[in-house]
Formats: C-alpha cells, structure tokens, sequence
C-alpha cells in the first residue's frame, strides 16, 4: 500500500503537544494559561495538550477546569514536596534540574497516539533538550520571567568576562552594567538576585539551563511585545530562530467567570472607587518577621484602607489582630479579578513576574517590595521604565539589614493611595496608559492572538 502522505497524516492525527513546567506555581500558571489557549483554538488547528506534573501537583490542581482537549499527565514525586520548597530552595532548585529526566522519558513512552509533536518545556529546564532532540521531537522553550532578565541570563558570559560576577553587592552594588544587549543601564543591585548559601548552585543550574535554548527550535516569552519591544528586538537581532511574545499568560481570558468568593466581592462593591490598597508578598517566599512586624505597623499607622493576601495563618492573624478592622485579610483570592475591580486604587507587590503582568494589565501603579531573583529587575522596571510605581524596598535578600521602618511605611502608604496630588494622578495615568496598550494586545486581532497563531503555523508546518 503507499505511503500516506505527511501533510494528510499530520491532518489525521492532530498536533500533540507535550508541556513540561518547572514545578512552581510561578512557572505553572503561565504555562497552563498558554496551553489553555492553545487549546481553544483546538477547531482550527486539531490541538491535544498533555500536561506533565508531579504526583504532588496534580492533586493540587485536580480541581482546575480544563478543556475537553486538555489531560494531565504524571511522573513520579521524585524531588522535595512543594511544602518543602521554602526551607530549602537550592535543594529543590537542584532535584528539579537533575532528577526529573528519567521519568519524564519513561512518561513520553506512554504518551499517545499521536506522538507528540512539540514539547513546551520552561526554559531553565535545560535536560528537556537532551529528551526532545534524543527522540527527534521539536522544542519550544517557554520563558516565564521578563525578556529583560532572560537577557542577563541568555548573556550571563558577559558579566564574568566584565568582572561583574561574582560580585560583593555591599561594595560594588551601584557599579553600572551598560553591556548586555536590550538591559538598560543597570546597577549591580538592581540585577537578579542569587543565593550565595549553596554556592551559586542554583545559579549555574540557572544559566546552564538557559544556554540550551540555543538548542531548541522554538522561544516563546510569556511577555508583550509592546511593553518589552527594546529588549525583545535586541534579542531578536541575537537568537538565529522563531520567537514569539505570546502575552502575559495570566488569565484574563476568563475574567467574565463569576467564580470570585461572593464575601470578597461584596465587600469590594462596598468600597468606594480606587481607595483599597491591595497587598501581596507572593505564595512563596517571606520577609523576616521583625520587618513584617514593620509593614504591619505601617500601613495600619497610614490609616489606608485594604485587601490583604497572607497565605500563612500566623502573618494573617498578626494583621488581623493589628489593623483587621481598617481591611479584608484572606488566606487567598483570585488575584486578576481583584485587582481589575474598580476599588482598587494601587497594588504593593513583591515583583514577581506574573503578579507584575497581573498588575500592568488592570492598569495599577505600584508599591514594589522585592524579596529575591527577577523581582528586583521586575521592581526597577515598573518604577524606572514604565514609570507607574514607588519603591518601599530597594533591594533584595540580600539586603536584610536594610529595614524598612513603620515610619516610613505609612508616609509612602498614605502619599501612594492620595488619588488627588499631582504626583499620584500622573503616576495613574501613566498606569492606565500601559493597561490599555496590554488589553489592546490581548483583544481579538491584537500582537498576542498573531503571534500565538505565528507559533501554530510554525509547529504544524513541520515534518513530525
């Protein structure tokens, strides 16, 4: 009998894709989003996604609504228990960068039919290249920080080759990086933060990975183009393959769900126009207790009125118990929902990369409070280059003696959320501004659907 066809087979068996995240919530959503959006263009293009987690994860996301084209697939908990992360961050950076190899090949032995087509994999995972040209399956490597901190870590050569690493930040900390292509003049301090504690493990782990994109076929940013347009187009002119801006990959594709918790909602209806200040360190990560003690006291002296995520019962019961009446504290809420709600006039944040877009994208200025890694870029980004935000902290972990007083706090906390001086409307308009030129992005026909379907067009194009 004759051979079918490529073109017909590929049209026959549909385009599988495979996407293998980091397994953190930083770096999981804003995969998951993206393939939920690959998947609902499942009519165009015949899309099946098979999503790999650990055991551990998928008991935490079973819940999650899915497409129909849509399936978690599982490897083995063979790394530290997210519950463990936080106590030893090097450790579990380390076992997912070594030890989820094996079962993730096994995993892709079981997978299908069809074989699968690409695989998403997060960019600083570099032994997925290994896997995928092994088994001569294309790559599209997914990066979930912003272009800008890809770029210090796609061009890490340069810092040491410049003396700039490793450096002594309490010495050389103001000394300017004015060499790495699509970073603006940038001081030492203000570049990602690394652990010094295991040696800079976690950091070679970082940049090896990194520098496997060069391997892959495809480079996808979970970033906008016209927010990120210098450094992208720097780093166009430097990596010799197709790369999209696929968008922020936050959620807004289902913001008109009414799946917010009522009590949250009806207390934000409540609130008058953009007087609520709402607060989040991140899931993951905290500030020593004597400097949350201060941030506590501050914004309850600023007489500020808010919506306050603390994840752990006893940060929350300290806030309850010290300023509880003057806001809402919860455990969690649905952050996109919240911050585009019209009572929220200003968002204090730690800068993680999807809390940042998350910001942007409801047209927020900002409070930024950087705790480690890209969140001290995030942090100079927002208040240097976009313009729409103060900074509380300057620095990073590695600044602890660095505290931050209540005085402080409240002085900023109550400038910040007056809506009325000249400095607070323009610092607005500016945030609205940026927020509109994401929303256009994101809209039917905007840069995030073409390039979206400039990606599809690329992996179906090819002879799987």
């Amino acid at each position: 009998m004759e051979a079918e066809p490529a073109a017909q087979r590929r049209q026959t068996a549909g385009c599988h894709v495979v996407a293998m995240p980091y397994p953190g919530r930083g770096h999981i959503n804003p995969m998951m989003n993206f393939c939920k959006l690959l998947a609902s263009r499942n009519h165009q293009h015949q899309i099946s996604i098979s999503f790999v987690v650990t055991e551990e994860w998928l008991g935490f996301l079973a819940s999650e609504p899915l497409p129909p084209n849509f399936r978690f697939a599982t490897i083995p908990n063979v790394i530290p228990s997210e519950m463990d992360r936080a106590a030893d961050l090097p450790g579990f950076v380390a076992a997912a960068m070594t030890k989820l190899e094996e079962p993730f090949e096994r995993l892709l032995d079981r997978l299908g039919p069809p074989r699968a087509s690409v695989i998403v994999y997060d960019a600083f995972m570099g032994w997925v290249v290994d896997v995928g040209n092994r088994r001569n399956i294309p790559l599209a490597s997914f990066v979930t920080t912003s272009a800008l901190v890809f770029s210090v870590f796609y061009h890490f050569d340069l810092l040491a080759q410049n003396g700039h690493f490793p450096a002594d930040l309490s010495e050389r900390g103001n000394e300017v990086v004015n060499y790495i292509p699509g970073l603006p003049p940038t001081r030492l301090a203000d570049l990602p933060t690394f652990f010094k504690s295991d040696g800079f493990k976690s950091l070679h782990l970082s940049v090896e990975g990194i520098s496997r994109v060069r391997k892959a076929q495809f480079l996808l940013f979970a970033s906008i183009y016209e927010i990120e347009s210098h450094t992208i187009d720097a780093l166009k002119a430097a990596i010799p393959f197709p790369f999209h801006s696929i968008g922020p990959a936050i959620p807004y594709f289902s913001l008109r769900d009414n799946e917010n918790d009522p009590a949250n909602v009806q207390w934000l209806n409540s609130q008058p126009k953009a007087s609520i200040l709402y607060i989040s360190q991140g899931s993951f990560m905290s500030v020593p207790k004597v400097q949350m003690d201060e941030i506590i006291a501050g914004v309850a002296d600023s007489g500020v009125r808010f919506f306050w995520v603390a994840p752990g019962e006893a940060n929350a019961s300290r806030i309850r118990d010290r300023c509880g009446g003057q806001g809402l504290v919860v455990r969690w809420c649905d952050q996109l929902k919240v911050l585009c709600h019209s009572s929220i006039g200003g968002f204090w944040s730690h800068c993680g990369w999807n809390s940042t877009k998350e910001g942007v994208f409801a047209g927020l200025p900002f409070l930024t409070y950087p705790i480690f890694w890209d969140q001290v870029p995030n942090s100079k980004m927002i208040v240097e280059e976009w313009k729409i935000g103060w900074k509380v902290r300057r620095r990073g972990m590695g600044a602890e003696s660095e505290l931050v007083t209540r005085e402080e706090i409240a002085g900023t906390v109550k400038r910040f959320m007056d809506v009325e001086s000249e400095e607070g409307r323009e610092m607005r308009r500016r945030a609205k501004e940026v927020g509109e030129i994401c929303r256009r992005a994101t809209s039917s026909g905007g840069s995030v659907d073409a390039n979206i379907d400039a990606f599809l067009k690329g992996i179906s194009g090819s002879d799987f």
